[in-house]
């Protein structure tokens, strides 16, 4: 083996052992190539036993008590609009116009488009959707009036954003009237037809209501979801997260002395001088405390850091750090000493406690920081902040780095 390199863990972890053991997997994943030195600062973190005290639950005892799950009924309740929109919108924006809180816009313009074009579909079961202008004048005009007439007064389709959706909206109004075997009315003759304008009208309304229920519903589903994920899944997380932030930064030296003590112990003369630089890993804000005491007054001269999921450049522009460096400020990158020689930081797609560092910093030499994404797997989960140490990415990244 090479030189050692020290390893540096991030929030909530409270088990000396199991990040030993982290640490010597990672150790066999980059092929024994370097003797892993864990560094272990989680006895002087948070004291998260009774965070759960202060979160409060869907129907607490003295709190807002949680609407009755089958209350998705009659559709005469507005939705939050904000909750709506953001489960009913997708990142493209809605053609022609922005839909923001539901209540204007062109929604309905286009759900009236695809629904004249599915009502324009060959008949004997052919799907094709043909132009408008192979649709009956007047079943089109009495759809694009009906979906006019009704579309403000949906509680839920108002909310929908994405174009995608609203294409499928509008084709699902018109698709039984699509097939040349369903009739509004029977009849043919002109006195006829203007009662079936009139039924088609009122087919149209029934859809919209059916429609809008089932939306309704799927929302009120997704939302049951959405807030049971972000209490029982990523809840945890996040409070020991800022739960261990809130202690460092009160107790940053306590902690930079542990780290330092670690290094002491293998050898008291490492990172002390440019000549004698470490090698260094963090995750999280194991990640933060090692640029922090990389770049402070005294630095522990770092020849090449390998961070993960970690929050420095956060931090930095939001609260400037100190030390040797200087606030960001107007778009001027902040100019790392060279007591931090190399700096790969790597960030995983999902992972919401990860940030970019070559927007906010510059190494010594004018290089910036390497930001790597690394590809999110299934297997990972949905919260992805403790993945980085078992990924095959993060291993190979690590190897490149440190070699």
């Amino acid at each position: 083996m090479t030189d050692p390199v020290f390893v540096i863990h991030g929030v909530g972890s409270r088990d000396r052992k199991g990040f030993a053991e982290r640490v010597a997997r990672l150790q066999r994943a980059t092929g024994d190539r370097w003797d892993m030195k864990p560094v272990y600062w989680g006895d002087l973190g948070a004291d998260d036993r009774w965070i759960g005290l202060t979160i409060p639950g869907l129907g607490a005892s003295g709190g807002i008590e949680a609407s009755d799950p089958g209350e998705l009924r009659d559709g005469s309740e507005r939705p939050p609009a904000d909750l709506a929109a953001t489960l009913l919108s997708s990142s493209a924006p809605v053609p022609q116009a922005e839909v923001r809180d539901g209540t204007d816009g062109n929604q309905s313009d286009v759900v009236a488009a695809a629904a004249v074009r599915r009502l324009g579909a060959a008949s004997s079961g052919d799907d094709e959707i043909r132009d408008q202008g192979d649709v009956d004048p007047g079943r089109a005009a009495a759809v694009r009036d009906a979906i006019a007439e009704h579309w403000a007064s949906t509680t839920w389709l108002r909310q929908v954003a994405d174009p995608q959706l609203l294409d499928e909206i509008g084709a699902a109004i018109t698709a039984p009237l699509a097939d040349p075997r369903v009739t509004v009315t029977s009849g043919g003759e002109e006195e006829i037809r203007d009662e079936e304008l009139r039924g088609i009208a009122d087919f149209v309304k029934r859809r919209l209501d059916d429609l809008d229920r089932v939306v309704g519903a799927t929302v009120g589903a997704a939302a049951g979801r959405v807030n049971s994920y972000l209490r029982t899944e990523l809840g945890p997380g996040v409070t020991r997260f800022f739960g261990d932030v809130l202690v460092y930064q009160r107790h940053r030296r306590e902690i930079h002395d542990r780290v330092r003590a670690t290094i002491d112990q293998v050898d008291p003369g490492l990172g002390r001088e440019p000549e004698r630089p470490v090698r260094v890993i963090g995750h999280s804000l194991g990640g933060v405390i090692a640029v922090d005491i990389a770049t402070a007054v005294v630095p522990l001269w770092t020849r090449c850091l390998v961070t993960f999921g970690s929050q420095s450049p956060f931090f930095h522009v939001c609260d400037p750090r100190g030390g040797q460096l200087r606030p960001y400020a107007d778009g001027t990158l902040v100019q790392l000493p060279p007591s931090l020689g190399a700096w790969t930081n790597l960030w995983e797609p999902l992972d919401t406690l990860a940030f970019i560092a070559a927007k906010v910093f510059r190494l010594h030499d004018g290089a910036a920081p390497l930001d790597v994404p690394i590809g999110h797997l299934a297997s990972s989960g949905l919260w992805t902040h403790s993945a980085y140490w078992d990924l095959p990415q993060v291993a190979t990244a690590i190897q490149q780095t440190l070699a």
